[in-house]
């Protein structure tokens, strides 16, 4: 089954290499440190990559190799101690708490591992929640399209306690999709799952991606998971290690070997 109303086609520019991607999200010379003097710790020292718009891009690396923090200052979620982000071609560098609240909620869609439901609403409401935050409606057609390809029809008058973890994920999956937000960021979105079920979770997200131009950012530290992606991103010491395209479960495993993870 297909998604019966696309996004925005991705627009291309082309390089010497070939096609070139626009980029939907982008970090230069970002640097964060916690802490100050002897005890401060340097959890990205001097970041540079960009995220292209329509893929679906892996974030991994050794534990502690900043890989969260990324993605948190990627979203707006935390600040950085130097450098700059763009969000297209908005700069989230030096934005108050709340243009970061607005184009969050806005601009961004979020997939965690805790699904951050809300317990006392159905799925029909959290799925809307953020549109009901913002005081916009949902495109009806588009919203059918999106509930239709989870599979969610028959769940929207269910609590998340009346839900099995990969339905809850699965209407996390809509609430980020339903705004069509600039970018998705997903954090571990399958690590509360068992194997079945964040497969079906994994293909969900990379359709997004192939049949509506979606751009996917997830962390992850699975290598199958990071098997779905079109380009994994390796961090090693909050420093870029390298990158990995069109990824296999066993060329992440060797990556990720060499940089000791």
């Amino acid at each position: 089954m297909s998604w019966s109303t696309p996004t925005q086609p991705v627009q291309h520019g082309h390089g010497p290499g070939g096609p070139v991607r626009e980029s939907a999200v982008r970090a230069q010379g970002v640097r964060k440190t916690y802490g100050r003097g002897e005890s401060a710790v340097g959890a990205l020292r001097g970041v540079d990559v960009s995220f292209d718009k329509g893929a679906f891009t892996a974030i991994m690396g050794p534990s502690g190799s900043g890989k969260s923090t990324l993605m948190h200052v990627l979203a707006g979620l935390d600040t950085v101690s130097a450098g700059q982000i763009w969000l297209g071609d908005t700069e989230l560098t030096g934005m108050n708490d709340a243009k970061l609240t607005k184009l969050r909620r806005d601009r961004i869609g979020f997939v965690f591992q805790a699904f951050n439901l809300i317990p006392a609403l159905n799925a029909k409401a959290n799925i809307e929640l953020p549109m009901t935050l913002a005081r916009r409606t949902p495109d009806a057609q588009w919203y059918d399209s999106i509930v239709e390809r989870l599979g969610l029809t028959q769940r929207l008058t269910h609590r998340p306690t009346e839900l099995s973890g990969g339905q809850q994920q699965r209407v996390a999956i809509a609430r980020a999709l339903l705004p069509r937000p600039d970018v998705i960021f997903a954090d571990e979105p399958t690590g509360n799952l068992d194997s079945t079920a964040g497969a079906e979770v994994l293909s969900m997200l990379r359709a997004s991606v192939r049949e509506t131009g979606q751009t996917v950012v997830m962390v992850t530290h699975d290598p199958v998971a990071a098997s779905y992606a079109d380009r994994v991103v390796l961090l090693a010491d909050g420093q870029i290690a390298g990158e990995i395209h069109s990824p296999t479960t066993d060329s992440v495993l060797d990556a990720l070997r060499h940089l000791g993870g």
